[in-house]
C-alpha cells in the first residue's frame, strides 16, 4: 500500500472566482473536499506544500490525510488544475474516502528480472503494452505499483494480467479477458554485409543491357542516360 501523506489545509468561508483569486494571491491554492455523507468543504492549501506532493508523481494514486485545523479527513486527490503556461496549481479536488470505500485508479507497472529473460538475452525487446493498469481497489489497500516478473520469458511470449499478483481485494476493471501487459518481441532484422552485396548484385543483373542482336525485354529502357 502507498504511504499516507498528510497535507495541512485551512477552511475557506467564501467560494467563487473572486474569492479563489484572492486566495491565490496569498500563496495558497483553493480546493474542495467532496463525497461521502458530509457536504462539500471548501479549503485552501499552501502552494509550496501542494507542489511538493504533486511532483512525487503519485499524488493522484495515494491516500492523503487532509488536516483542517486538526481535523483529519481521509481523501484522495481526483483533480489538480494547473496553469496552462506555468504549470502552477490553481485548484485541487479531493474525494472523501469513508470506511469500506472502493476506488478506481490507474496503477503503474514496474518490470523486474529483465536479466533473467532468455528472450531479452537473445536480443529480444520488451514491448510494454500497458504502462498502467486500471484497478478497482479498497481504499485501505491501494498498491503503489504492480510488479511484472520477466523471469523465463522467451521471444514471442506474452505477459498477461493473470501473471501479476494483486493485493487482496484488488481487481482489474477489465474482467472479460486476460489482457496483455507486455510481450517479448523479436529484434528488428538487420541486413548483413553479405546480404547487402547479394541484393546489389541482383539489382545490377536486372539492369544489364541485352546482348547484341537480341531484342530488349518489354519495359527495358535501352537509351543510355548521361549523368
Amino acid at each position: 500500500m502507498a504511504e499516507l501523506t498528510t497535507l495541512a489545509a485551512e477552511a475557506r468561508d467564501r467560494g467563487g472566482k473572486g474569492a479563489a483569486r484572492a486566495t491565490r494571491r496569498t500563496g495558497r491554492v483553493p480546493g474542495v473536499i467532496y463525497g461521502g455523507k458530509n457536504p462539500p468543504e471548501m479549503i485552501s492549501v499552501d502552494r509550496g506544500d501542494l507542489v511538493k506532493v504533486w511532483n512525487t508523481g503519485t499524488f493522484l494514486n495515494q491516500i492523503t490525510l487532509v488536516d483542517v485545523g486538526g481535523q483529519q479527513t481521509r481523501a484522495i486527490a481526483r483533480d489538480v488544475q494547473l496553469h496552462p503556461v506555468s504549470d502552477v496549481p490553481l485548484h485541487v479536488d479531493f474525494l472523501r474516502l469513508e470506511e469500506g470505500a472502493r476506488i478506481k485508479l490507474s496503477i503503474p507497472v514496474a518490470f523486474e528480472n529483465e536479466a533473467l529473460s532468455p528472450g531479452i538475452k537473445r536480443g529480444g525487446v520488451l514491448n510494454i503494452v500497458r504502462y498502467e493498469v486500471e484497478l478497482d481497489c479498497p481504499a485501505d489497500n491501494i498498491p503503489e505499483n504492480l510488479v511484472a516478473n520477466l523471469d523465463g520469458l522467451e521471444i514471442g511470449d506474452s505477459l498477461h494480467i493473470s501473471a501479476i499478483s494483486l493485493p487482496e481485494g484488488v481487481e482489474p476493471t477489465i474482467t472479460d479477458r486476460d489482457f496483455t501487459v507486455a510481450t517479448i518481441a523479436a529484434p528488428s532484422k538487420v541486413a548483413t554485409a553479405e546480404e547487402e552485396e547479394a541484393a546489389a548484385a541482383a539489382a545490377e543483373g536486372e539492369g544489364e543491357a541485352p546482348a547484341e542482336g537480341e531484342a530488349p525485354a518489354a519495359g527495358d529502357d535501352t537509351e543510355e542516360k548521361s549523368e
